[in-house]
């Protein structure tokens, strides 16, 4: 991919926005990173002078809110802001997420041991019941390294972005939160346990958004002069694209992490053993990253259905209206590819998950689901990434034509 120069270009604000949805998924989340590169390599070989800004409206969740507020931080240089991106999820290991060693593990692990074993004898003692599985202070140094948030207010304030918005669920009130930041007035919305809060985006709202339910804690977030404590944004999240409608996009991308055959419908048994908890947790990790994406879309393909078949005076809300999409998910099973790197996980975090019941063998009872989001390894992190610059590749001719009716 060529660097190309940085840009100070300013977005139109009189043409429909271009909008940017990144679901969830841990460490499939790299896969989202190669279908970026790819479609900059696209747009980079008819601009070979550097391309310019290519959404207004940036929107993740769960582990896609990390990779949108790097783009987000980097719209004022697309193409070597994706490098980094590209280089971070190409450099990563376990233990950059999430604390992956011995003693770490046994303090965590020993926590739950004791809660289960000897929690009954003294239920008062709060402060040393277990938070999570894992424990990803790591994370929070990594982010902190990474990421230029001064730079994404300039980004905003400059008009180089119109929006950035990042997701999280509370568990206190059971609300899905999107959190925004923008420099243009965008009236906050609200539905059925659903609202919209404005503010400034930090390092706290990706852990929150981040935070996969059992595996990691929650974070605690100030919303409206009270604490919430967030949990991953794709938990209840019914309508994945609508953050990005609401705050005005025409038109969208949206990268998914999901194959289709991931559950191996194919492959059931007359007599299936008893289920392992990282069968369970794997199947309950792909109902809140991906089956609402994938419902969401369906609703959206149905409403254009619908919208074409008015007349053209016909559409009098100023809330409903035709949104383009680009959809590009995986060619591949995720899973599978997880089980080729299950012995590149260190060694303490490979025998925990043995417990919980993963292996090497392939089909439903490996427990491939599960370490498809947990393996923060880079061989399988760039191996995504190169599927996922692939997949975009393939459909080059789809890229070119959003994007030049996005630029028209």
């Amino acid at each position: 991919m060529r660097t190309g120069r940085a840009t100070t270009e300013r977005r139109s604000p009189g043409r429909g926005a271009t909008g940017l949805v990144l679901t969830g998924g841990g460490a499939r989340a790299a896969y989202q990173v190669g279908v970026l590169a790819g479609i900059v390599e696209i747009l980079a070989r008819e601009h070979p002078d550097g391309i310019g800004p290519l959404f207004d409206i940036i929107c993740g969740s769960s582990a896609g809110a990390i990779n949108a507020a790097s783009l987000a931080c980097h719209a004022h240089q697309v193409q070597a802001g994706m490098q980094r991106l590209e280089g971070l999820w190409s450099a990563l290991h376990t233990g950059d997420v999430y604390v992956a060693d011995a003693l770490g593990l046994t303090r965590t692990g020993g926590q739950w041991l004791t809660m289960l074993t000897l929690g009954w004898l003294a239920p008062a003692r709060r402060h040393a019941r277990p938070r999570a599985l894992l424990d990803n202070t790591p994370l929070r140094s990594l982010l902190r390294g990474t990421l230029d948030f001064d730079q994404l207010n300039r980004n905003l304030a400059e008009g180089r972005l119109q929006a950035l918005a990042i997701t999280a669920t509370a568990y206190n009130t059971g609300e899905h939160l999107t959190f925004y930041q923008s420099d243009i007035r965008i009236k906050p919305w609200r539905r059925s346990l659903r609202q919209a809060v404005p503010g400034r985006i930090g390092v706290d709202h990706l852990l929150a958004s981040s935070a996969i339910p059992f595996v990691f804690p929650a974070q605690a977030i100030l919303v409206r002069g009270q604490t919430e404590w967030c949990g991953d944004g794709s938990m209840r999240q019914l309508a994945p694209i609508s953050p990005a409608i609401h705050m005005g996009a025409a038109r969208v991308v949206i990268i998914g992490t999901g194959y289709k055959d991931d559950t191996y419908p194919e492959k059931r048994r007359i007599s299936p053993e008893y289920p392992t908890l990282a069968q369970i947790g794997g199947h309950a990790m792909s109902n809140i990253f991906l089956d609402s994406l994938s419902m969401d879309v369906e609703r959206l393909e149905r409403i254009n259905e619908l919208l074409a078949k008015l007349p053209p005076d016909g559409l009098q809300s100023e809330t409903l209206r035709p949104v383009r999409a680009l959809v590009i998910t995986p060619s591949q099973s995720l899973d599978a590819i997880a089980l080729r790197h299950l012995g590149e996980l260190p060694r303490a975090a490979r025998t925990l998950f043995h417990v919980l019941g993963v292996s090497s063998r392939t089909g439903p009872g490996s427990g491939a689901a599960l370490i498809s989001y947990l393996l923060f390894e880079a061989n399988y992190t760039r191996e995504l990434i190169e599927l996922g610059r692939n997949d975009s590749i393939g459909r080059s001719d789809e890229v070119r034509a959003f994007f030049k009716e996005a630029s028209a």
